[in-house]
């Protein structure tokens, strides 16, 4: 695949296909996979390696030198169109292998996007000005789920075929738990904006046993569907100036909450949607941290 020349060889051991046969359900008229660079945020402002036109799902495994025995599964995000495959996947991946965990960096299936990349960028802006990333919403305007904002039956498929993905990663996670020296019951899941909400979808119905814990960082929701008596204990965050979704992330804390399952939300002021692992100069750098502390709270350090 193009992407794997990108993938830290120091730390990915193995390449997964998802699925060894056709899964149930798929998205029509995907083109090839791309792999391209987008401008970079934050303070280092360099370019974010992304991918696009996603068919073919994997699990790349990143293996720590000193396996504590607990697995993460990484979904970046991306709006069901793209993966933010750098910041929000390969980095934080390597994060996680330097403290002990065991790392899966999920490629999920995608909607398609075009395949020239002229077109292709000339679409991406004008999805950029129809939602209204990081406009001046009121806080009492903003959305509340994801239907006030995404209306296209594309992506309402993009979502279910990723949660189908999600599913399968954990159970084939957990079929191999031995080999990858991590333990069948202490496997979690974070994800990132749409993998965030693949990240709760998988929490809300994992298809078998519960995640250990889940973390879906600014996106996720419950759909207004009751949250799992044995729901995994959730962390959370976003900024205040994600004006798309931090409504929609302050209702999947309180819905958590509400159940009596346990949940750690932190809101920042600043900050922009989709900052991942790239530092900002900011107070939100600091959420890496603060997952850290939670998961050690939790058990799984």
């Amino acid at each position: 695949m193009a992407d794997d020349a990108r993938i830290d060889v120091r730390t990915a051991e193995e390449v997964i296909a998802l699925w060894a046969s056709p899964p149930a359900r798929t998205i029509p008229d995907v083109p090839p996979e791309q792999t391209y660079t987008a401008p970079g945020g934050g303070v280092a402002q360099a370019p974010l390696t992304m991918l696009r036109n996603v068919s073919e799902p994997t699990l790349t495994v990143f293996r720590a030198a000193k396996p504590n025995g607990v697995g993460v599964i990484v979904a970046p995000g991306g709006g069901w169109r793209i993966l933010a495959w750098q910041h929000e996947g390969v980095d934080l991946c390597h994060w996680l292998t330097e403290r002990g965990y065991t790392a899966f960096l999920l490629k999920y299936r995608v909607t398609p996007t075009p395949a020239d990349p002229a077109e292709f960028a000339a679409q991406e802006q004008r999805m950029i000005e129809r939602v209204g990333l990081g406009g001046p919403i009121p806080a009492a305007k903003a959305p509340r789920s994801l239907v006030d904002l995404i209306k296209s039956e594309g992506l309402a498929l993009g979502r279910v075929v990723a949660h189908d993905d999600g599913m399968r990663a954990l159970q084939l996670v957990r079929e191999r738990a031995g080999e990858f020296g991590v333990k069948p019951d202490r496997i979690g899941m974070i994800g990132f904006s749409a993998g965030a909400f693949l990240a709760a979808d998988v929490a809300m119905d994992p298809g078998g046993a519960p995640l250990a814990f889940v973390a879906p960082i600014y996106g996720g929701e419950t759909g207004g569907k009751p949250v799992p008596a044995d729901a995994p204990p959730l962390f959370t965050c976003i900024t205040q100036e994600d004006r798309i979704l931090f409504k929609v992330v302050e209702g999947l804390y309180a819905d958590w909450s509400n159940a009596d399952r346990p949940a750690e939300l932190h809101i920042f002021a600043r900050g922009p949607h989709g900052f991942g692992m790239v530092k900002q100069d900011l107070p939100v750098d600091r959420w890496i941290d603060l997952f850290a502390d939670w998961l050690t709270d939790q058990g799984f350090a």
